[in-house]
C-alpha cells in the first residue's frame, strides 16, 4: 500500500504541476510545426535558380516531402507520442543508445538550432531594407538586430501558450498574400514554363541545401511534447495538418510565380517573390508580400527559439544538464534556457546566410541519422514499448521507410565544402569533450544536477498505469547521468 500511495501521489502532483500551465492544442502547435519547418515560401526562389529553372524546383517540392519530410513526420509522431516530455529526441536517443549519444544529439540538435534562428533578425531586415535603406547601415543595423533579438525573445517569456496563438496569426498574414497572388495569376499561367530546366546550370550542392533547409526540422516539435495537451492524439493530427500545410505553402506560390511570368529563372533570388507579386498584382500586393515576409520570420524565430529552449529544459530534467536550466518563471517558461538561446543566436548573427545554412544542414544531418537509427533500434529492443500512435509498418518496412531519407542526408554531407567539415567536426569535438566534463562536474558536486526518469506515454489517470510507466522506463535501461554516479558509489 505505501508503494501505491507513492505513486499516486506523484500522480496527483504531477497532474496539479501539469494543470497549472497553458497546454499546446492541435491549431496553435501546426503553426508552431510550421513556423520550424518552413515559415511560407520565403527563401525557395534559390531552389528555382539552383536548380537551373523551375522544373527542378517544383518536382523537388512535390517529391522530397515523400521521401524526407512525411518518414521524418511519422517517426516523430510515433516516438514523441511515446515519450511525451521535453527533451524530444534526447529521450529517444538516450532510450536506444544511452546518455552519451543522448548528450551528443542534444547538443548538435541545440547548436544547429540556435544557428539556424541567428538567420531570422538578419531575414527580418534584409526585407525591410528594401523599403528603409537607413537598414544598410551598421549604425542603424546593429541596435535594430539587438532590438529584435530582445523582444522576441521576451515573448518567449512570456509563455509558450502566447507563442502558439502568436504563430497562428502570424501564419495567417504570411501566407493569405500567395493566396491572392495565386488567384490573380491564374489568367496569365502558361504551363509550359514549369518545364524549363538547364542541367547545365544546375547548381547541386545550392539546390539540395535549398531543398533540405526548406523541408527539415519536423522533429523540432518533439522538445514541447510535455507541453502539448493530450499528445497520443493532438501530435499525428498536428504534423498530418503541417505536411499539407508546408507543402501548399511551396508549390501555389511557386506554380503562380514561374508559370506567369518570363522573367529569366536567374533572377530568382531570395527576396524575389516581393518583385513577383509587383509584376502580377502591383505594387500593393508587393508591399504586403514584404511585410508578410518580415512577420514570417519572427515567428520563425518565435518557434525555433521556444523548441531550442524547452530541449533544454528537457535535459536538465533528465539530469544532463545543470538544473539551473529547468528553471522556470512564473509564466511557465525556462527563463535560463531562453536566455543562453538568445545569447547564442547574437553571436552567431555575424555570419552570412550561406555558410550558417551549410553548417546548420551537416550538423543537423548527423543528428537525424542517429535518431533514425533509435527508431529502428527501439522497434527491435523494446517492441512491448507502449506506443499511443505506431507508424503501421513492421521492423523490415521501418527500415525501409528509414532509408531513402538516409541516403539523402549522406548526400547533403558529401556535398558540403571543407570548411564545413572541420567546423563540424570542432562542434562535434566540442561535444565529446563537454559530456564528461559535465559527469565530472556532476561527482563532484561543484553544480546541482537532478533527475526525473523520462516516461513512456501511458493513460495518466490510473495508478496502475502510473506503475506500468516505471517500469516501462526501467526495461528501456535509459541511463542518465544522475544514474550514473549512483552506480559508481555503489
Amino acid at each position: 500500500m505505501g508503494e501505491e500511495e507513492a505513486i499516486s501521489s506523484d500522480v496527483e502532483s504531477e497532474t496539479s504541476t501539469n494543470s497549472s500551465r497553458p497546454k499546446l492544442t492541435v491549431l496553435p502547435l501546426i503553426a508552431l510545426i510550421f513556423y520550424e519547418v518552413s515559415g511560407g515560401p520565403f527563401g525557395v526562389e534559390d531552389s528555382v535558380k539552383a536548380g537551373g529553372g523551375p522544373l527542378l524546383s517544383l518536382l523537388g517540392f512535390l517529391i522530397f516531402p515523400l521521401i524526407w519530410s512525411v518518414p521524418e513526420a511519422l517517426i516523430t509522431a510515433e516516438l514523441a507520442t511515446s515519450f511525451p516530455e521535453n527533451g524530444g529526441y534526447v529521450i529517444w536517443i538516450a532510450s536506444a543508445f544511452g546518455p552519451f549519444w543522448g548528450f551528443q544529439e542534444g547538443f548538435w540538435k541545440w547548436f544547429s538550432g540556435v544557428m539556424d534562428n541567428a538567420l531570422y533578425p538578419v531575414l527580418f531586415l534584409d526585407y525591410l531594407k528594401h523599403s528603409f535603406p537607413i537598414f544598410n547601415h551598421l549604425a542603424a543595423r546593429i541596435p535594430a538586430l539587438l532590438g529584435i533579438t530582445g523582444s522576441l525573445t521576451y515573448l518567449n517569456y512570456r509563455g509558450l501558450h502566447i507563442v502558439g496563438f502568436s504563430a497562428v496569426s502570424l501564419a495567417a498574414f504570411s501566407l493569405f498574400p500567395f493566396v491572392v497572388m495565386g488567384i490573380l495569376s491564374i489568367p496569365r499561367i502558361q504551363p509550359k514554363q514549369w518545364l524549363v530546366v538547364d542541367f547545365g546550370k544546375v547548381d547541386w550542392r545550392g539546390y539540395f541545401n535549398s531543398m533540405f533547409w526548406n523541408l527539415n526540422y519536423w522533429d523540432k516539435a518533439s522538445t514541447l511534447a510535455g507541453e502539448v495537451e493530450n499528445p497520443s492524439k493532438t501530435f499525428p493530427k498536428a504534423l498530418f495538418g503541417a505536411v499539407v500545410l508546408v507543402m501548399c505553402s511551396y508549390l501555389i506560390p511557386l506554380l503562380a510565380g514561374t508559370g506567369a511570368l518570363t522573367t529569366p529563372w536567374s533572377q530568382w533570388s531570395d527576396g524575389y517573390f516581393a518583385e513577383v507579386g509587383f509584376l502580377i498584382g502591383g505594387a500593393w500586393l508587393r508591399w504586403w508580400i514584404q511585410a508578410a515576409a518580415a512577420m514570417s520570420n519572427m515567428g520563425l524565430f518565435e518557434a525555433e527559439m521556444s523548441a531550442d529552449a524547452f530541449q533544454l529544459l528537457g535535459m536538465s530534467e533528465i539530469g544532463m544538464l545543470p538544473s539551473v536550466f529547468s528553471s522556470r518563471s512564473k509564466h511557465g517558461t525556462p527563463t535560463i534556457s531562453i536566455l543562453l538561446s538568445a545569447t547564442g543566436v547574437i553571436f552567431l548573427s555575424w555570419m552570412s546566410f550561406q555558410e550558417i545554412l551549410e553548417f546548420l544542414n551537416f550538423l543537423y544531418a548527423v543528428g537525424m541519422l542517429l535518431e533514425f537509427a533509435a527508431f529502428i533500434n527501439l522497434r527491435i529492443k523494446k517492441p512491448d514499448l507502449h506506443r499511443p500512435y505506431r507508424v503501421p509498418l513492421g521492423t523490415f518496412g521501418a527500415i525501409m521507410l528509414c532509408l531513402p531519407p538516409a541516403v539523402l542526408l549522406v548526400l547533403v554531407m558529401c556535398l558540403a565544402t571543407l570548411r564545413t567539415f572541420l567546423i563540424s567536426g570542432a562542434v562535434i569535438a566540442v561535444g565529446f569533450i563537454l559530456y564528461p566534463t559535465l559527469l565530472h562536474a556532476k561527482n563532484r558536486k561543484w553544480v546541482e544536477f537532478h533527475a526525473q526518469e523520462p516516461a513512456a506515454a501511458v493513460a495518466p489517470d490510473a495508478v496502475a498505469e502510473q506503475q506500468q510507466r516505471r517500469e516501462i522506463v526501467e526495461e528501456a535501461a535509459v541511463g542518465l547521468l544522475a544514474d550514473l554516479s549512483c552506480v559508481k558509489t555503489d
